[in-house]
């Protein structure tokens, strides 16, 4: 048992907003299939699954061939967004994240994470677009474990760094967040901006309005446990 503490983040809907070319990609998929696109609260509700996952959950109609169809569609639609725009536009960080990522990683015995329902291509173009790829020291996506709320990405997450999971916390936006966060013994600390409305975080520990709270309420919950 070591004395480092690990902060695992949630990426889309809680360190970068990046609803619209989400809501853009998952129009272009379902007009692969000749289907008509969901509401934004439907799509915005599947953020945080593996993209295959959240595609079915949205179009349990589709047979495995559309399926299949309407991921590739997605993948292509939110790539050429992400290039047109470029990551800062496409993807830009949430007030105050990158403050509170710096002033957490310039504690010693502090350590940080990220668990995302992206693919590790995603994930690499949004770190290194925002100049983040340094701050995490692991790095867990959806090309290398189920789908959240499954707990593997946590659970791989703390044994990679040696971290007590006693010491360790998930932060997120959505119910997939905070239940993976319960199913893998750590507690969840839920964020208001995101995609997920704060009634549906009921597996948080507790939920925070400002990245700024954060560094505080970390000191309070590690100094309580």
């Amino acid at each position: 048992m070591t004395d480092l503490r690990l902060v695992i983040f949630d990426v889309d809907g809680t360190l970068v907003d990046s609803q619209a070319d989400i809501l853009s990609a998952m129009g272009a998929a379902f007009a692969v299939a000749d289907l008509p696109a969901p509401s934004r609260p439907e799509i915005l509700g599947i953020v945080g699954l593996s993209l295959p996952q959240a595609i079915a959950h949205l179009a349990p109609e589709a047979d495995a061939a559309q399926l299949d169809a309407m991921v590739v569609g997605y993948k292509a639609a939110y790539t050429e967004l992400r290039a047109e725009g470029g990551v800062e536009l496409s993807s830009p960080l949430y007030p105050g994240i990158r403050e509170v990522l710096e002033t957490l990683n310039a504690r010693p015995e502090t350590l940080l994470g990220v668990a995302t329902g992206k693919s590790r291509r995603g994930l690499d173009k949004l770190l290194d677009g925002h100049g983040l790829r340094e701050l995490f020291v692991t790095q867990q996506c959806a090309d290398d474990h189920p789908s959240k709320p499954h707990p593997a990405m946590l659970h791989e997450a703390v044994a990679v760094t040696g971290v007590d999971a006693a010491r360790a916390v998930m932060i997120g936006d959505t119910e997939f967040d905070m239940e993976m966060a319960r199913a893998a013994g750590l507690p969840g600390i839920g964020v208001s901006w995101g995609y997920h409305p704060v009634s549906r975080l009921g597996a948080a520990h507790t939920v925070i309005d400002k990245a700024a709270e954060l560094p505080a309420l970390l000191d309070t919950l590690w100094e309580a446990a």
